[in-house]
C-alpha cells in the first residue's frame, strides 16, 4: 500500500516541476537574450540557467520514481524513491541552484539584464505575479525576479521538509526505510536553514558592496577563489579586511555585531572551501573557526597587469602573498622555480626564458631578493655562454666569469668586474681566436684605461686604452727582448714615432710605417755605438707595476665577504655568498627537473654557520690556529676556503695560458701577498662576529707589525701550494737565461770525482772527509761522484720538495749544519766554517745536489720568505746560495770572495 504522503509527493513534484518549466520559458531565456553586457552577470546567469537545467531533470527523475512507486505499490518498495535513495545527489542538485542564484544576487545581474529590456520586463509582471504566492509585485523589475526565482525553490524545500517529517509519523520504527527517511528528513531540514541564511547573505551582500570604496569597487565585478582569501584578523573599527593574490577588500558595518558576522561567514565559508566539502552551516550551530589558515599551497593565474599578468603560480602562499616554495609559469614559456618572500622572488631560484630559436633557454641560477638576482649566480645563455659570478637588481655587478663554448667561431674568456651587466673595473680577458690575454681596466663593456696586452708568441704591450682602442704612446717587448716605445696600431704594428731598443744595444729611433703586405717601413736614426745593456735587467723588465695598484684589483671578490661580515655572518646568506652545485642546463632542459640542484637546506646553513664561529672561538692559540686555518682554507663550504678558491680563478685566469709571461712575474708576486693579507683581515672579521654573538669583548685593531707577522709566517705559507704551479712557472721564464747557463755549469763540474773537485774548488784538504768512516778506502781515492758530504746533499735536494719558502730554509740550514757536522767529524773536534771555507763546500754541495732552476727557486724564496728573517741566518745562508749559484753560473770558482774576517767562524 501506498501511503498519501507518496500520493502528496507526487503532486509536490508535478507542481514544481512545471513552475521550473515557467520560470525557463519566462525568465531565464529572456534573461539569456539581453544578458548584461559585464561578462561577469552573463557567466553567472548561463550558470543558473545550467543549474535550472540539473534542478528540473532531478525533479522529473523524482517524479517517475514516484510515479513507478504509485503503479507497482506492492513490488516496489518505498526505498525506490530518489528523495530517499540518493537523498545526497538531490540536495547537492539544490545546493548548486542556490549558488548560482545567490551569486547572481550579489553581482546584480538580474537589476544590469532587465535594464537593457526595461519595456519587456515591463509587460512581464502579469506573467511574473504567477510565480508568487500572497507576494506584492511592487518595485523594480529586478527585485519582483529576485522574488520571482526565490520564492518557488523556498516554497518546494518547505513542503519537502512537511511531507518528511509527516512520512516519518507514518511508518513505524521498525520500517526497513526509517532511516533513509530520518536521513533525508535532516538533510533538507539542513537545507532549509542553509538555504535561508544564504538567500539573506546573497541580499545583504548586494548592499554591502556599495560600502567599498570608489579605488577598491572600480566598475566591474570579480569573482575570487575562497581557497585564495583570508580574512586578516586585524580588524579596523567596524570593517572587515579580506586579502587575495590581487586585491585587497575593506566591508564596513554599521555596528561591531554585523562586523563579527561577516567576518565569521567569510572565515567559515574560506575554511569549507579548504576542506574541499560544502556543509550546511547555520549560524551559531557547531564549532567554527576563528581564523583562516595563514600559509596554504594553491595554484593560481594573474590577471592584473605588470610583470606577474597572466602568469600561473603554483606554490606555497602567505596572507595572499606567494611565500615560500613555488613555480611562476608565464605563456610565454618563462619559468621561475624557487623561494618567495611576500609575493616576491627571495632565496634561491631558477629562472628559464626561452629564445627566439627552438629549444634555446637562457638559464638563470641565482638567489634572489625582493624579486631581483642579488648574489651569487650561475647563467647559462642559449648562445652557450656561461657567466658565474655575482648579480645585483637583476644585473651581473661585482665580480664574475664570462666564458664562451670552446667550440664559439670567437671563444674568449673574461674573469673580472662588472657593473650593471656591463664588464667595468679590473678584469682579464683572454681570446683564444686571436692569441692574446688584456689585463687591465674596463669601463662599459670596452678595454678603457691603462692596461697590457699579452700575446701567444711572446710579445708583450702595455699603454693606454679608449674606447677599446689603444691610444697615445705605449712599450712593446718581444720575445727576443727587443723594446720598442711609441705608438701602435691595433695588431701591435709600429705605426708613427717610436724607438726600438735591440738585445745588443743598437737603437733605431724614428717614424715608422706598415705597408700592404705588412712589411715596415722605418725612417730615422741607427745607433751602433751604445754599449750593450744588462742582460739581466732588459729580459726582467716587468709591466703593469703601478698601472694597478694589488690592493684595488680585486675588491670585486673581497667585497662580498666584506659585506657578509659587516651584516653579522647571516646563515641564511651564506649560500649566496659560496654558491651551489646544479646541473648544467643540457641535464635540465632534458629531464625538465627545475630543481635538481645539490643544495644545502636553509636550516643547515645557519647551523654550519654557527659551528664556523664557534670553531674560530675554539682556535685561537698559535698552533690550533694554524691547524684551524689549514682546515678551513681546504673546505670550499667555509667562507675562507671559498674565498681562496675564487682568489685561485683569477690569478689562474691571469698567469696562465697566455698569461704566463715572465713580464708579470712582479704583478702575480705582489699578488699572492695581497691575498695572504685579505685573507687574514677576512679571519679577523670572522673573530669579531663570533665574539660579537658571544657578548665578548672585541680585541683591539692590530699593528701592523703583528699584521704582517701573521700574514707572512702563518697564511703565505698555507696558501702559497694554491698559487705555486702558475707563479714559480713565472720564475721559470724570468730566471730562464741564468739557469740554462747554470745547468751548463753544473754538467761541466759533473765530470770532477769527488777529489778533483774538492781539490778545483779549493778546498783546504784538512776538511776533506777522506777519513769519513763512511766511505770505503776505495772511495776515498777513486773517480766516485756525490759520496763525500752525501747527508748534506741529500738536505739541500729536500729544499725542492716543498713550496714553503720556511721549510726550504729549513732544508738550507741544515745543509750547513750537515757540512760543517762532516767538517767536525774529520778534524775530530767541533769546528765553525768560515765564509772561505763555507763557499768552496757549498760549491761542492749544490754542484752534487744537482737541484734544477736553482735561480728561480732562489729568487722565489727570497721574494716570499718572512721579512722577519732579513739580515738573520737564514737570510745569510740564502746570500751564500745565490753566491755559489752565480759561480757555477758563471764557471769561475777560483775567483771565490774573501773578506778581511772570512776567515772568522760566523
Amino acid at each position: 500500500m501506498c501511503s498519501q504522503e507518496e500520493v502528496t509527493l507526487q503532486h509536490l513534484e508535478e507542481v514544481f516541476l512545471a513552475t521550473l518549466a515557467r520560470i525557463n520559458n519566462f525568465v531565464l531565456k529572456p534573461l539569456l537574450e539581453a544578458a548584461p553586457s559585464d561578462p561577469q552577470g552573463t557567466e553567472c546567469l548561463q550558470q543558473l540557467h545550467r543549474s535550472s537545467q540539473q534542478l528540473w531533470e532531478v525533479t522529473e527523475e523524482s517524479l517517475r520514481s514516484v510515479q513507478h512507486r504509485l503503479r507497482h505499490p506492492d513490488a516496489i518498495g518505498l526505498e525506490s524513491l530518489l528523495l530517499l535513495r540518493d537523498a545526497d545527489h538531490v540536495l547537492q542538485v539544490h545546493m548548486e541552484y542556490i549558488e548560482s542564484y545567490t551569486r547572481c544576487v550579489v553581482v546584480q545581474a538580474f537589476q544590469k539584464a532587465t535594464k537593457q529590456r526595461s519595456k519587456f520586463w515591463q509587460g512581464q509582471r502579469k506573467v511574473l505575479q504567477q510565480l508568487l504566492w500572497g507576494v506584492s509585485s511592487e518595485g523594480s523589475v529586478g527585485t519582483v525576479l529576485i522574488q520571482a526565482l526565490r520564492q518557488p525553490l523556498t516554497h518546494h524545500v518547505q513542503q519537502y521538509v512537511c511531507l518528511l517529517l509527516s512520512l516519518v509519523d507514518t511508518i513505524g520504527e521498525c520500517h526497513p526505510t526509517r532511516e533513509l527517511v530520518m536521513h533525508a528528513t535532516t538533510l533538507f531540514g539542513d537545507l532549509q536553514s542553509f538555504m535561508k541564511q544564504a538567500l539573506d547573505q546573497a541580499m545583504a551582500t548586494q548592499a554591502l558592496w556599495h560600502t567599498l570604496s570608489s579605488q577598491q569597487r572600480g566598475h566591474s565585478v570579480y569573482t575570487f577563489d575562497l581557497k585564495l582569501v583570508w580574512v586578516d584578523p586585524e580588524q579596523d573599527g567596524c570593517s572587515v579586511h579580506l586579502l587575495t593574490p590581487e586585491e585587497e577588500f575593506c566591508f564596513c558595518s554599521k555596528n561591531p555585531q554585523d562586523q563579527e558576522i561577516w567576518r565569521r561567514k567569510v572565515t567559515q565559508a574560506v575554511c569549507q572551501a579548504l576542506r574541499g566539502k560544502k556543509d550546511l552551516p547555520v549560524l551559531g550551530v557547531g564549532l567554527e573557526p576563528s581564523e583562516t589558515p595563514t600559509c596554504r599551497s594553491m595554484a593560481y593565474t594573474f590577471l592584473a597587469e605588470g610583470r606577474l599578468c597572466h602568469a600561473t603560480y603554483e606554490g606555497e602562499w602567505f596572507r595572499g602573498r606567494p611565500h615560500g616554495k613555488g613555480t611562476l609559469k608565464w605563456p610565454n614559456g618563462r619559468n621561475h622555480v624557487g623561494s618567495f618572500c611576500q609575493g616576491l622572488e627571495d632565496g634561491f631560484g631558477i629562472y628559464l626564458v626561452p629564445q627566439a630559436s627552438e629549444d634555446k633557454f637562457d638559464y638563470y641560477k641565482c638567489h634572489w631578493r625582493e624579486g631581483s638576482m642579488c648574489g651569487y649566480g650561475i647563467c647559462e645563455y642559449s648562445t652557450d655562454e656561461v657567466y658565474k659570478g655575482y648579480f645585483q637588481e637583476g644585473l651581473r655587478h661585482g665580480f664574475g666569469v664570462l666564458e664562451s663554448a670552446p667550440q664559439a667561431p670567437h671563444p674568449c674568456k673574461y674573469t673580472g668586474h662588472w657593473e650593471r651587466d656591463q664588464r667595468s673595473g679590473y678584469g682579464i680577458q683572454e681570446d683564444s681566436d686571436r692569441g692574446e690575454c688584456y689585463i687591465g681596466m674596463w669601463q662599459a663593456d670596452q678595454r678603457h684605461g691603462p692596461g697590457v696586452m699579452v700575446t701567444q708568441a711572446g710579445v708583450c704591450y702595455q699603454g693606454t686604452f679608449q674606447a677599446d682602442k689603444m691610444v697615445g704612446p705605449g712599450i712593446l717587448l718581444s720575445e727576443d727582448d727587443s723594446l720598442y716605445e711609441g705608438t701602435f696600431t691595433r695588431d701591435l704594428t709600429f705605426l708613427g714615432k717610436g724607438k726600438v731598443t735591440f738585445p745588443n744595444g743598437i737603437t733605431l729611433e724614428g717614424s715608422f710605417v706598415s705597408g700592404a703586405r705588412r712589411e715596415l717601413y722605418t725612417q730615422g736614426v741607427l745607433d751602433t755605438a751604445a754599449l750593450p745593456p744588462d742582460p739581466s735587467r732588459t729580459c726582467k723588465r716587468q709591466l703593469g707595476l703601478g698601472a694597478f695598484p694589488v690592493e684595488s684589483r680585486w675588491q670585486g671578490v673581497y667585497g662580498p665577504f666584506r659585506d657578509f661580515v659587516r651584516a653579522g655572518c647571516p646563515g641564511d646568506q651564506l649560500e649566496a655568498l659560496l654558491g651551489f652545485d646544479v646541473q648544467s642546463s643540457k641535464e635540465l632542459c632534458k629531464s625538465q627537473e627545475y630543481v635538481c640542484c645539490e643544495r644545502i637546506p636553509l636550516d643547515d646553513s645557519v647551523g654550519r654557520m654557527e659551528d664556523i664561529l664557534e670553531e674560530v672561538l675554539q682556535h685561537r692559540e698559535p698552533e690550533a690556529l694554524q691547524q684551524y686555518l689549514r682546515k678551513a682554507l681546504s673546505n670550499l663550504l667555509h667562507p675562507l676556503g671559498k674565498l681562496l678558491q675564487t682568489l685561485m680563478l683569477t690569478f689562474r685566469a691571469t698567469y696562465a695560458g697566455i698569461g704566463a709571461n715572465k713580464h708579470l712575474q712582479g704583478l702575480a708576486q705582489e699578488e699572492v701577498k695581497q691575498h695572504a693579507q685579505e685573507l687574514w683581515a677576512a679571519y679577523r672579521g670572522l673573530l669579531q662576529v663570533a665574539l660579537q654573538r658571544k657578548g665578548q669583548a672585541l680585541e683591539e685593531e692590530e699593528k701592523t707589525e703583528t699584521r704582517d707577522l701573521q700574514v707572512h709566517g702563518l697564511v703565505l705559507p698555507l696558501i702559497l701550494p694554491s698559487f705555486y704551479l702558475e707563479l714559480f712557472t713565472l720564475y721559470l721564464l724570468l730566471h730562464e737565461r741564468e739557469d740554462s747557463l747554470y745547468s751548463q755549469g753544473i754538467t761541466n763540474l759533473s765530470l770532477f770525482s769527488d777529489t778533483k773537485l774538492l781539490e778545483f774548488l779549493d778546498v783546504h784538504k784538512q776538511l776533506w772527509p777522506l777519513n769519513d768512516p763512511t766511505l770505503t778506502s776505495n772511495q776515498r781515492h777513486s773517480l766516485v761522484r756525490g759520496k763525500c758530504f752525501l747527508s748534506a746533499t741529500e738536505c739541500l735536494q729536500k729544499m725542492i720538495a716543498t713550496m714553503d719558502p720556511r721549510k726550504k730554509l729549513e732544508e738550507l740550514e741544515r745543509t750547513y749544519q750537515e757540512i760543517e757536522a762532516t767538517v767536525s767529524r774529520v778534524l775530530g773536534q767541533e769546528h765553525k766554517l768560515s765564509m772561505d771555507d763555507l763557499l768552496p763546500l757549498l760549491i761542492y754541495v749544490v754542484s752534487r745536489a744537482r737541484i734544477q732552476h736553482l735561480g728561480a727557486e732562489i729568487h722565489l724564496i727570497r721574494d716570499m720568505m718572512d721579512p722577519v728573517y732579513v739580515g738573520g741566518q737564514y737570510d745569510f745562508l740564502l746570500t751564500a746560495l745565490e753566491s755559489c749559484y752565480k759561480h757555477i753560473q758563471r764557471g769561475d770558482m777560483h775567483r771565490l770572495p774573501s773578506s778581511r774576517d772570512s776567515r772568522e767562524p760566523w
